[in-house]
């Protein structure tokens, strides 16, 4: 049974170590999608400070197609290409964005939103499975040791999986 502990307190990198340990403890031995992101959406929402959304799109052959997330409802389907979650998955490149309004053709999901992190995720061959989106309510929460962790954190929600 999984137990949280606490990880508040720490420098970026400990945290987003100690974060990797409680998503390895969470989803290890589970191999359904669906239930893998949605208990690893609610531990990053449960543990990284200054968020108001977080959340998994997933590539349908065509679009990416809103998954388990935490916060306020979200867009349902977004263009590859369109916005930082499309161009995330159109590049297959992270996208750390100090000001989303700063960013043309950004998609206003939440008015709230000023930056963001999007993570593309890729199967193993390559091919997009989708991405992971999170946002913060103030210009320039992201920074490249959050990207790093959450690129690291992802990697475990990669493994996880069976496809």
């Amino acid at each position: 049974m999984y137990s949280s502990s606490e990880l508040d307190g720490q420098s970026k990198p400990s945290f987003y170590a100690m974060l990797v340990q409680e998503a390895e403890a969470l989803l290890t031995g589970e191999h359904d999608r669906v239930a893998n992101a949605a208990n690893f959406a609610a531990l990053v929402w449960q543990h990284v400070p200054s968020i108001n959304w977080c959340g998994f799109y997933f590539f349908d052959g065509q679009e990416l197609v809103v998954g388990p997330f935490q916060g306020r409802p979200a867009c349902v389907r977004i263009a590859l290409r369109q916005g930082v979650c499309g161009i995330a998955a159109a590049t297959l490149e992270t996208q750390l964005v100090v000001d989303v309004h700063a960013v043309p053709g950004h998609i206003v999901c939440d008015a709230t939103s000023r930056s963001e992190l999007v993570v593309p995720l890729r199967y193993d061959d390559g091919r997009l499975l989708g991405v992971w989106d999170v946002d913060a309510p103030v210009p320039g929460r992201f920074d490249a040791e959050d990207r790093q962790g959450m690129e690291k954190l992802l990697g475990v929600f990669l493994a996880s999986l069976r496809y």
